[in-house]
């Protein structure tokens, strides 16, 4: 079964510390035809699975707890991440139990987390079923791109996660005409960044030479923490939603170029997104 879902997630890296992905997923079984004539029933491979990499995978933080340098303290309700990157820079999180997955790697890749989705559905298979093969794949993109992570603390499912990201492409329009140099200029100024509400920035602080913001909310899953490099961040005034991404991206651009009319197609993982302009 081809595009089963998509996993909007972050992933700690030891090179480059927290970023965004998604990643679609197609499964395959193998085994022995049941008395229906069939392996299992498509409908029933759908919601099973689905719902599984739903709630253990999709909109996590993805930690690598084989990195030497990560440090997880993980209770019934509560975890605390503190992970530290080859380059020396540091990055804290704390929030809610079920807000995070730990893949037993040193490094998050899509094969790691191949392999910790297939042990964990594979239990929950009938006997028929001999083997699970999982594929893990970013979406094609011809165009400019950029992954970034952000937390939405007024939504009310899983996006007010203050550690989750996307693999997202942009269009932007100047004039009514579609401008690659400006979309690959964009993608490279939010390439792999964390995107705050500057409302819920609450500390600036250095040390050892490098300046840090501290990120803070509560939402209804609980309390919030993130502690990150400020010069892997960008601060908004509002919300980062798709919607108000994409008003600020036009609106910047507008700022940046008076004299020219902008409209912004923001994307947030695969196929979805909001238009702004200015």
């Amino acid at each position: 079964m081809d595009n089963l879902t998509v996993i909007d997630a972050s992933l700690l890296d030891p090179c480059d510390g927290l970023l965004g992905e998604s990643w679609q997923v197609d499964i395959e079984l193998e085994g022995s035809l049941d008395h229906q004539g069939m392996v299992l029933d498509f409908g029933q491979v759908k919601t099973q699975a689905k719902q599984i990499i739903d709630q253990v995978f999709d909109h996590r933080l993805l930690v690598p707890a084989g990195y030497d340098h990560c440090r997880i303290d993980h209770t019934e309700h509560r975890a605390e991440v503190r992970f530290k990157t080859l380059t020396g820079e540091d990055v804290l999180f704390r929030a809610p139990a079920n807000s995070l997955r730990t893949i037993q790697t040193e490094k998050v890749t899509a094969d790691s987390l191949t392999k910790a989705i297939a042990e964990t559905i594979r239990p929950t298979l009938p006997d028929n079923v001999d083997d699970i093969h999982i594929r893990l794949h970013t979406e094609k993109i011809d165009d400019a791109w950029y992954r970034y992570s952000h937390g939405l603390k007024h939504h009310s499912g899983n996006c007010q996660r203050i550690a989750h990201g996307h693999r997202s492409r942009i269009h932007i329009y100047e004039n009514g005409q579609r401008s690659d140099r400006l979309e690959r200029q964009w993608a490279a100024r939010w390439k792999d960044t964390y995107l705050g509400n500057r409302g819920d920035l609450l500390q600036e602080f250095n040390e050892s030479g490098i300046d840090y913001y501290r990120f803070g909310y509560t939402a209804n899953q609980g309390l919030f923490e993130l502690v990150l490099p400020k010069a892997r961040c960008c601060l908004i005034e509002n919300d980062t939603t798709v919607e108000n991404l994409a008003s600020y991206i036009a609106q910047t651009l507008h700022n940046e170029f008076p004299r020219s009319n902008f409209l912004v197609k923001a994307f947030e993982g695969v196929n979805k997104g909001a238009f702004g302009e200015a």
